[in-house]
């Protein structure tokens, strides 16, 4: 039974190193305008392997709760909830205070000053974990499984004509139409507001949280089958088979509904859904039934410290685009100008698209070197 356990969470780990390791590779470009096109996210409707990056991470929230809430059987409510709050917290502040972070700024003056919490963004991706994780948790914890789906299910339907009517016609779901934008815009400000739309729009507002649920909770679905009945082929066809009818689904309902990442619509729920279902059966086979096993720990280390290497991978970030190595020139954009760029680069033959590329894998690459610190010395931060 131990190995059973062990094997089940290796692949679980797999699964969410996969997705922090992609998603450090497509946020870090070296240069976004020589990013490749299936590195960003879709311009609006439609869909990128980008766009499946965070609605994985959503999905593994959802497959480690299904390990986790049978522990809390013995607790009392009250140990549950206060469990479930503490973590939406922690986590919704600490998305919070990486959009904040470095905390001060220079006035037009010249002056080192407090950057104003006027101007932070609210909402993010850490956020919309931290909500879609609380309110999958809370509905899990008190209605159960089926009363669960039937919510979701209704979240999802209603989420479509919710769009649909509050958003301006004839383009109720277009970039400047939608309820999204309205009911931020309306509840926080524009200031407060996500704007690498080029106009302030934050992808991970608060309408659009609702239907992110979905993932989360179709997550702790599948943890739960591959608990019951993971280990057999039977159980992982039936997966395989589930993924491909919401895929399916998720096509036809695009057609009146589109996918759209930007917006979480609930089409793109079930695409990302489908894909997920696929993408862990895949590992689950690999790993517990070929037993092939020497090439995860690489995606391992990400896996164990997921939250923690996401939150230096930003943070590092941020810090190299504020050090000036040259005048209008930081640190991220010397290393693609004269490293793995090409205008003067010694590597320019490889051209400026793969060189971006390979100057994100490169920053991934020490990200894992971080959680490959941590892990060899049994560093596990949990939330």
């Amino acid at each position: 039974m131990a190995t059973t356990a062990s094997q089940r969470f290796l692949a679980l780990d797999v699964f969410r190193g996969l997705t922090i390791c992609f998603m450090i590779i497509v946020n870090t470009s070296g240069n976004y305008e020589t990013t490749f096109p299936a590195l960003l996210h879709a311009s609006w409707h439609g869909f990128t392997p980008t766009d499946l990056v965070f609605p994985s991470f959503l999905f593994a929230v959802g497959n480690a709760m299904s390990f986790v809430m049978p522990k809390w059987a013995d607790r009392s409510s009250g140990y549950v909830v206060g469990k479930i709050l503490k973590r939406t917290a922690l986590i919704f502040l600490l998305g919070f205070l990486m959009y904040w972070f470095p905390f001060f700024r220079y006035d037009e003056t010249g002056h080192l000053t407090l950057s104003p919490f006027s101007e932070t963004r609210v909402f993010g991706v850490l956020q919309r974990i931290a909500l879609a994780y609380c309110m999958a948790s809370l509905m899990l914890y008190f209605f159960k499984t089926r009363t669960t789906v039937i919510i979701t299910c209704l979240i999802l339907l209603l989420y479509w004509p919710i769009l649909y009517y509050f958003g301006d016609q004839p383009d109720p779901y277009g970039i400047h139409n939608n309820a999204v934008l309205k009911l931020d815009t309306w509840l926080i400000g524009t200031k407060h507001l996500y704007t690498g739309e080029g106009f302030p729009f934050d992808p991970e507002g608060l309408l659009s949280t609702f239907p992110a649920i979905g993932n989360v909770v179709a997550g702790f679905l599948v943890g739960n089958y591959i608990r019951r009945k993971g280990k057999t082929y039977e159980g992982l066809t039936k997966l395989l088979l589930a993924g491909f009818i919401l895929l399916v689904i998720a096509h036809f309902w695009n057609y009146v509904f589109p996918i759209n990442k930007k917006l979480w619509t609930s089409s793109f729920v079930l695409h990302t859904v489908a894909l997920d279902c696929m993408i862990i059966s895949f590992v689950i086979y690999i790993i517990d039934f070929r037993k092939k096993t020497s090439w995860t720990y690489f995606f391992e280390v990400f896996g164990r410290n997921p939250l923690t290497i996401y939150l230096f991978s930003e943070l590092m970030a941020t810090i190299f685009f504020m050090i000036q190595v040259e005048p209008g020139i930081n640190v991220y954009s010397w290393l693609f100008l004269y490293i793995f760029g090409y205008a003067t680069s010694f590597m320019g033959f490889i051209g400026p698209y793969t060189g971006a590329f390979l100057q994100a894998v490169f920053y991934m690459l020490l990200c894992w070197c971080v959680g490959y610190f941590m892990d060899k010395r049994k560093i596990y931060l949990r939330v």
